[in-house]
């Protein structure tokens, strides 16, 4: 079964330096019927304007993915972690026992436009974290690379939650499949372009619960970047 979360259903936060499309509920948007899916909380589409950003804020009990698709995005923590994450690189935080920390555009003149994702974590408690990795674009163009799981396994980041997060590139006429074990549920997210999946139409801010099915058949139907969470 396949369940479409349109791109334009999506709450929407605009303030004037940050524009945000919210596929769950988050921050002043409120919606019983979209409060996350499985163990993944969180997924904001986010465009930031030139030199500007998140100020110092906290967070607790929680894994948060930050994926760049355009731009640069700056990072410093109370860690004492100072990062810049390009395309192709994906950052871990866990919050844990509780983390501060900053984001903002290191562009003066180019916006930066990135996802947020939040997942709970298996426990609460844990000791805060930081990781981040480049997955270069052969490795993603026409399959799933796995990028982040619970065991770090294929040189992917360590999440703790059984979680497997997968990033494919699909050109136009491009195909890629993901098995999933009996059991397991999977949501996909269309970062960039269009694609089939499982034979229906997903576009840029899609996104698609799926349970009980033996995997996902996903073919670009132009340029495409998707994020596939195979979930328990």
């Amino acid at each position: 079964m396949i369940t479409i979360r349109r791109s334009d259903e999506r709450g929407h936060a605009q303030h004037g330096w940050l524009d945000s499309r919210h596929t769950f509920s988050f921050a002043d948007y409120h919606d019983p019927a979209h409060m996350g899916f499985r163990a993944l909380r969180v997924i904001n589409e986010d465009r930031v304007q030139p030199a500007a950003g998140f100020g110092t804020h906290a967070h607790r009990d929680m894994e948060i993915l930050s994926y760049v698709l355009e731009g640069e995005l700056a990072h410093k923590d109370s860690m004492g972690t100072g990062a810049t994450i390009r395309p192709g690189d994906v950052q871990r935080m866990t919050a844990g026992t509780g983390v501060t920390h900053s984001e903002f555009n290191a562009s003066p003149t180019e916006p930066v436009h990135f996802l947020q994702i939040w997942l709970l974590p298996e426990r609460k408690g844990l000791t805060p974290g930081y990781e981040q990795k480049h997955f270069e674009k052969a490795q993603r163009q026409g399959r799933f690379q796995l990028l982040a799981s619970k065991d770090g396994r294929q040189g992917s980041l360590s999440i703790h939650q059984d979680v497997a997060l997968y990033g494919g590139l699909l050109a136009a006429g491009q195909r890629a499949e993901l098995a999933l074990a009996q059991g397991r549920h999977a949501w996909v997210q269309v970062a960039r372009g269009q694609v089939k999946l499982n034979g229906q139409t997903l576009a840029q801010g899609d996104g698609a619960e799926v349970s009980d099915e033996a995997g996902l058949k996903l073919e670009g139907l132009q340029e495409s970047e998707v994020l596939v969470f195979d979930l328990a």
